[in-house]
């Protein structure tokens, strides 16, 4: 997968995490300084994007937008530069001005290789897509980049027009935003230190489910704060998600989550599985 350098910035994020603890991972038996990626889907979700209730014109011209570039390739193309080796283009983000025709997109950029930061540009999949959509509506683009938790809400409150943030559609998130129709199928993924084998032989979710099923309060699994992932492990009536039994616990981005498990500070990361490849990568190669 390509090398994102996004990461780095987390990186920078994390120092500060990496500095006291490094001690910490013997004590945790992990003994690990990378991590790997059980190559195994725990779900199956649907990316939309998330449109203002009050705007169903914007609705029906996104939909119509999203059938164009698959239907002529450019989605193609698009995921081809962030799963294929390709090279991301930049994208600019205006100033908020309200006396302009503005499309106001709200993000969370730190869901690599969705939306991220490269310098004071943002990339991504979503963002490019952002960029096309923009362009072809004849708006100027603005990105308003905010926690994840708070990208359907800023939408629901009419605040931005459209949420663009590796969005999995379900029913809570209909309380705040009306989905698009879907441009990408999703799952989430176990990420644990490489070191560890207990899920080597397992080749289906369900296996893995059992196995993380049995684990106690005593494990720590870090996820993403507002992600599938967080709904995950602590259950989610809305996505079909019993939940564990381990803590669940949450943080800024899915480096840092990463981070502080080959610290020794939690046991195993959860997330999505385009993420959790980027991510580790970026990360192992860092050690």
């Amino acid at each position: 997968m390509k090398k994102f350098l996004a990461v780095f910035l987390s990186a920078a994020l994390v120092a500060g995490l990496a500095a006291g603890c490094g001690s910490d991972s013997d004590d945790a038996g992990s003994g690990a300084k990378t991590a790997k990626v059980i190559d195994v889907d725990l779900t199956s979700e649907e990316y939309a994007f998330g449109v203002d209730k009050t705007q169903p014109e914007l609705l029906d011209e996104v939909n119509a937008f999203i059938q164009k570039i698959k239907d002529d390739g450019t989605l193609d193309e698009i995921f081809d530069k962030y799963f294929g080796g390709g090279e991301p283009t930049p994208v600019q983000s205006a100033e908020l001005d309200e006396s302009k025709d503005q499309l106001v997109v709200a993000t969370n950029a730190a869901f690599e290789p969705f939306e991220y930061m490269q310098g004071d540009s943002y990339v991504g999949v979503d963002m490019e897509i952002a960029a096309l959509l923009a362009e072809e509506l004849g708006q100027e683009l603005v990105i308003q980049n905010m926690d994840f938790d708070a990208v359907c809400l800023s939408v629901g409150q009419q605040k931005c027009d459209i949420a663009m943030a590796g969005l999995t559609v379900s029913e809570d998130r209909k309380e705040y935003v009306t989905f698009t129709d879907t441009y990408y199928q999703a799952s989430q993924r176990l990420i644990v230190p490489s070191s560890n084998t207990e899920f080597d032989d397992m080749t289906d979710a369900e296996s893995i489910a059992a196995a993380l099923g049995e684990l106690d309060s005593s494990v720590k699994i870090g996820v993403q704060q507002g992600t599938t992932g967080q709904s995950y492990v602590q259950g989610s009536e809305d996505l079909g998600f019993p939940g564990l039994n381990a803590t669940c616990q949450s943080y800024k981005s899915g480096s840092l989550a990463v981070q502080d498990m080959l610290n020794g500070n939690i046991d195993y990361v959860i997330i999505d599985a385009a993420p959790a490849e980027a991510i580790t990568e970026a990360i192992n190669e860092m050690q």
